[in-house]
């Protein structure tokens, strides 16, 4: 699956230019060194934080910026200080990206990653990145959303969250457990093994490849949520549809009608397993799944090809 750059390429370029001793005096070279050490991370807090590599790929450029102006003696812990840099600019572009998203056509989904193996072998990092909590974080307002992030996902101290986020630690620490209140009563729960989530993958495609609405029934849960994000661009549906019934029968009736060449990829995104899907030879969109109890209960189709600009290679993420 090839398709565009991977995420933060364009600040990593930039940066890792500088630290080759093309971005002017030692000082600047010691500082974007320090910042491609901690790059993997810088992203993924932002991605974690907007859902979008995009938006996160800007998010350290601004960063990167900003740090090699800041005079290193004024700095005790370079990797606090950075995600404290970081946290800010992502408060500040998922706030203006929050009226451009509700001004959405269709549903949103979340920026898909192609992940590496190692992603999804991290319970804690797949579980936070994977398209259905990135939902349930979207219904989190800025705020609530930096200092949850900060806290569950990255371990940071109430005093550092605070400097980031510009409250007080008191305020910090009503925010983040009103924000862990309502994650918990909505998050999602991984509760299948590896080997279970290939089955129902290898399931789910060879239903799909041959259009098979029985073998789609077998798989699929009885509560199934299938969600679409055509941005507008491509057709999509326009809301969420529930139930393994309608569900298969929107994949086969889709299908047929549209009475194309498919191939589907087993593939993995945000540390989940997923489809490449390609229609004539081109990829239409990617599918993650969401499992339990053997069963699918959750796909979501990206369709939006704003949005797989980033799946030409493996992002690196990590929360330490």
């Amino acid at each position: 699956m090839r398709t565009g750059e991977p995420g933060g390429q364009r600040c990593t370029d930039s940066a890792a230019a500088a630290a080759d001793g093309g971005g002017g005096d030692r000082t600047t070279i010691e500082a974007t060194e320090t910042f491609l050490a901690h790059r993997n991370l810088l992203f993924t807090v932002a991605y974690e934080m907007l859902g979008s590599a995009a938006d996160a790929d800007d998010v350290l450029q601004e960063t990167w910026l900003r740090w090699v102006g800041i005079d290193p003696a004024h700095v005790d812990e370079a990797r606090a200080y950075l995600v404290r840099i970081t946290t800010r600019q992502a408060l500040n572009r998922l706030r203006s990206v929050k009226r451009r998203r509700e001004a959405y056509v269709g549903s949103w989904l979340p920026e898909p990653l192609l992940t590496t193996p190692d992603v999804a072998a991290d319970f804690e990092l797949a579980e936070s990145v994977s398209m259905a909590l990135m939902l349930v974080l979207e219904t989190l307002t800025p705020t609530e959303r930096a200092v949850y992030v900060l806290r569950e996902a990255f371990g940071v101290d109430y005093d550092e969250i605070a400097a980031a986020v510009g409250k007080t630690p008191a305020a910090v620490h009503q925010i983040a457990h009103r924000a862990r209140r309502h994650v918990e009563a909505r998050r999602p729960r991984r509760s299948v093994t590896a080997g279970q989530a290939e089955a129902a993958l290898d399931a789910f495609r060879r239903a799909v490849d041959t259009r098979d609405l029985q073998g789609l029934l077998d798989v699929l849960a009885p509560d199934v949520v299938s969600i679409s994000d055509g941005g507008g661009i491509k057709q999509a549906a326009p809301r969420p549809i529930i139930g393994a019934d309608k569900v298969a029968r929107f994949i086969v009736g889709g299908l047929t009608k549209n009475n194309v060449a498919l191939t589907t990829e087993p593939t993995t995104v945000n540390g989940s397993p997923a489809l490449a899907v390609h229609f004539d030879g081109v990829l239409d969109g990617v599918i993650a799944i969401r499992i339990e109890q053997q069963r699918i209960i959750g796909l979501y189709y990206v369709r939006n090809p704003q949005k797989l600009t980033h799946l030409g290679s493996e992002t690196p993420l990590t929360l330490r």
